[in-house]
């Protein structure tokens, strides 16, 4: 943070430190529970995609598809506004999702970057030689431990210059969250500039958000470094 910013933050009042703060907080949140749940789905996607079996692998690529192809707002807005227009989707279970608009920012985000996070996943698995499997399958391994110990941790190591740069997008991508009335850092920093007639919360917002890119990017050379081919042991 340089020191014009600094400057721009000591001089929020109290109220609006504290606002910002909360909207950094709910950042981070959909932030980092997206990238846990987007994973989570992204590895069987990827594996369906390059299981060689027509009907997993189409409906992967599909599901691909279809997020990759939309934009990300009209994916929130489906979401948060269009879907809760059907009186069933309302007296079902996933309208405790629904109806609430992190739960839903929250959902959006993970199956959009689910989306991303599962070609990047598939080419890092189709990127591995197929010498490396044809050697543990005649070591006798069978195809699960073949994946599980030389496939899947090789195409870890390939992904993830692709994956730490999907985790910074999605650090961008939650600003969209405010336009269905989540209060997160971009949220709180228009707020406040509108009621200020300034841009020192915009701008403070700005820094904050270089700052945490900073951190992952950081934190992915760390994983390269510990997991690439210089660091495995």
């Amino acid at each position: 943070m340089n020191f014009e910013a600094l400057e721009m933050w000591l001089e929020l009042p109290t109220d609006s430190m504290l606002e910002v703060w909360e909207g950094l907080v709910i950042t981070l949140q959909l932030l980092c529970g997206s990238v846990l749940l987007a994973f989570a789905l992204a590895l069987p996607l990827a594996l369906a995609a390059t299981s060689g079996k027509a009907w997993p692998a189409r409906l992967a690529r599909g599901y691909s598809a279809a997020f990759r192809g939309t934009p990300l707002l009209v994916q929130l807005f489906i979401l948060y506004y269009g879907v809760s227009q059907f009186e069933a989707v309302r007296h079902s279970p996933a309208w405790w999702v629904l109806e609430d608009a992190f739960y839903c920012g929250l959902l959006a985000l993970s199956l959009n970057l689910a989306a991303y996070m599962a070609e990047d996943l598939r080419a890092g698995i189709l990127a591995v030689p197929l010498g490396e499997k044809e050697a543990a399958l005649a070591m006798g391994m069978s195809p699960f431990q073949c994946y599980r110990w030389i496939v899947l941790p090789a195409a870890w190591r390939i992904a993830t210059p692709a994956l730490g740069n999907e985790v910074i997008a999605q650090l961008k991508a939650t600003a969209l969250v405010s336009t269905i009335t989540v209060l997160d850092l971009t949220g709180v920093a228009r707020r406040l500039s509108n009621a200020s007639y300034t841009t020192d919360a915009l701008v403070v917002a700005g820094v904050v958000y270089a700052a945490i890119t900073l951190v992952v990017v950081l934190a992915v050379r760390r994983i390269e470094r510990r997991f690439g081919p210089a660091g495995r042991r």
